[in-house]
């Protein structure tokens, strides 16, 4: 009985250091050459896409006058606009009370007709002089005293036609008008209130046009030229194209930053307002791109990464993980670069593939191309 139970021990610990070397064996080749993943190949596209260059900034107008009295210390009694209104060239935006500048009005046409009675006066006792004094009645020196009378009569009647005229331009002042066509953006202006120097009671936004004035670096400000085209962004989700009117000489020396100003189409006030910020492209023209799908680009870390296949025999290949730099994308592909023209990388599924994993490549369907 105890040799039995030796033979039975001496065998079991036999199986078991069988067991123990079946599982420290190395795999089998089979083992090792099972593919991670099916993957399609793809390989990069050059096309040519839209350059833009994405800059930001607020939307001023064009130009805002400043409109105030022209005559001081008199009562407004009437505004006819508020902001927002659009008015014309001429119009009459406020009325200022008028009952003592016409008043002055008619003390200087009263003025005036009383030195044209002097002056016709001084004339005939000059001219009355004058022939008495060829008849021998009058001194030569009384005739130089009537001749100065003659003419002190016609200064002052210049003086006073010179008074009609400033009271008559003060009275036509007495009502506020539009310089030129535009919006009101501001006002100021109540009835009741005394006019002061330099107030200013309306604010015009020149003919209704607006300008984006986009920051851009002082690196990218060379890019930039009149007469290329910009393309905004609009709260309502409808973009608006403007033209570079003129790009800033100077760089503020604080931001480094320097400003491009851009003409907006008098449409554009039904989308976006003067003092508004939004954010915009210019346009460069076309210029050649090496894409690929995005499906092909993992981002990991911050970084953009793309699995090159390696050349291999049959299907079976390994990838190789490789970083790249991207650009601009348009539709479902991107711009990368630092990789190969003809380099063949797999064209999806990259978040579960790792460096050195074997995949099994099938053929991709015909790509199209896409659509800046």
């Amino acid at each position: 009985m105890k040799n039995l139970v030796s033979g039975l021990s001496t065998a079991t610990i036999i199986l078991a250091l069988a067991a123990c070397g079946d599982r420290n064996a190395a795999p089998t080749p089979a083992a090792a050459g099972k593919p991670a993943l099916t993957v399609t190949a793809t390989v990069p596209q050059s096309l040519d896409w839209p350059q833009t260059l994405a800059a930001s900034g607020n939307v001023a107008a064009w130009q805002e006058a400043v409109i105030g009295p022209e005559i001081s210390n008199y009562r407004i009694t009437e505004v006819r606009v508020n902001v927002g209104d659009q008015v014309k060239k001429g119009d009459v935006l406020a009325r200022i009370a008028s009952d003592a500048v016409d008043s002055e009005l008619d003390e200087s046409k009263a003025a005036v007709a009383e030195a044209e009675a002097t002056l016709a006066e001084a004339r005939a006792i000059n001219e009355r002089a004058r022939q008495l004094r060829e008849k021998g009645f009058y001194s030569p020196q009384q005739g130089v005293q009537t001749q100065t009378a003659a003419d002190t009569a016609l200064a002052r009647l210049n003086a006073a036609r010179a008074r009609l005229r400033s009271a008559e331009l003060k009275r036509s002042k007495s009502s506020v008008v539009a310089p030129d066509d535009g919006i009101i953006s501001a006002r100021s202006a109540t009835v009741g209130s005394l006019t002061q120097p330099g107030e200013e009671l309306f604010r015009l936004i020149r003919g209704g046009r607006l300008e984006w004035r986009a920051e851009v670096t002082a690196a990218e400000l060379a890019r930039l030229r009149p007469g290329q085209p910009a393309r905004l962004e609009t709260p309502n989700g409808a973009g608006v194209t403007g033209t570079v009117r003129a790009v800033a000489p100077t760089v503020d020396p604080q931001t480094r930053n320097g400003i491009v100003y851009v003409d907006l189409p008098p449409e554009a006030g039904q989308a976006l307002s003067a003092g508004m910020f939004t954010r915009g492209r210019f346009e460069l023209g076309q210029q050649p791109a090496l894409t690929l799908p995005q499906s092909a680009v993992l981002l990991r870390e911050g970084f953009a990464y793309v699995f090159r296949i390696e050349p291999g025999d049959g299907e079976l290949a390994r990838v190789t993980q490789l970083k790249v730099g991207t650009g601009r994308r348009a539709g479902e592909r991107i711009e990368v670069s630092g990789l190969a023209a003809d380099a063949r990388v797999a064209a999806g599924g990259a978040g579960f593939l790792a460096d050195g994993d074997t995949v099994r490549v099938v053929a991709a369907p015909a790509a199209g191309k896409a659509q800046p």
